[in-house]
């Protein structure tokens, strides 16, 4: 577990709770995300699965499988898609999430909870991917930039490196010597803001917003 996960605040059976998850009445709600903390996140350019800073340097990000599939086939076409209400992170972080996230992991993985934010909804037994084909990727950029409007969407830059997956623990390899040698890992802490405290972050999305 990267240092700035496993610094995380944890849920009641012991699991990491992401950055930008939800808390409602002391618990974390994982089957949505919070707009407000996706937004302190990209102005802040901060990890949105530990909270620590990016730094100036390359960003990552999860590809579901159709992108990772388009990506591949047409590494220079990601520059003009469609925005993306996925946010960027630590390559550490974002292995992570690859290896241990189940609705990233697995191609045949489907929904436990419905979700819905502003502008999205995802149904109950929705699936993520698609069974014997490609499952995802783990894919570095130069840069990113976001709009905050119905809800935060990003693109992003310069495509680098595509790390692709049919099941999430390819990348257990390459995240175990990521956490060893990774110059990108956090040396500052998570700020409170982004912890179990809801109404703090929302604050803080809405002086930005201002």
């Amino acid at each position: 577990m990267p240092p700035g996960i496993a610094a995380r605040p944890r849920d009641d059976r012991g699991y990491p709770v992401l950055a930008i998850t939800p808390w409602t009445n002391g618990r974390p709600d994982f089957a949505v995300t919070s707009p407000s903390r996706i937004l302190v996140c990209a102005v802040e350019r901060r990890c949105s699965i530990c909270g620590c800073g990016l730094g100036r340097g390359s960003v990552w990000r999860v590809l579901a499988a159709d992108e990772a599939a388009a990506v591949l086939a047409d590494p220079d076409g990601i520059e003009n898609a469609a925005p993306t209400v996925e946010p960027p992170g630590h390559r550490s972080c974002m292995l992570y999430a690859a290896v241990v996230c189940p609705w990233l992991a697995r191609p045949n993985a489907r929904r436990r909870l419905d979700a819905e934010q502003p502008g999205l909804r995802i149904a109950r037994g929705a699936a993520r991917g698609r069974i014997g084909e490609i499952g995802g990727a783990v894919a570095c950029f130069d840069a990113f930039e976001f709009t905050a409007e119905e809800r935060v969407q990003f693109r992003y830059r310069g495509l680098r490196e595509v790390w692709p997956h049919l099941y999430g623990e390819e990348h257990l390899p390459a995240l175990r010597e990521s956490c060893r040698t990774d110059a990108d890992l956090p040396a500052d802490t998570c700020p409170p803001w982004l912890g179990t405290d809801g109404a703090e972050a929302r604050d803080r999305a809405q002086a930005y917003l201002n």
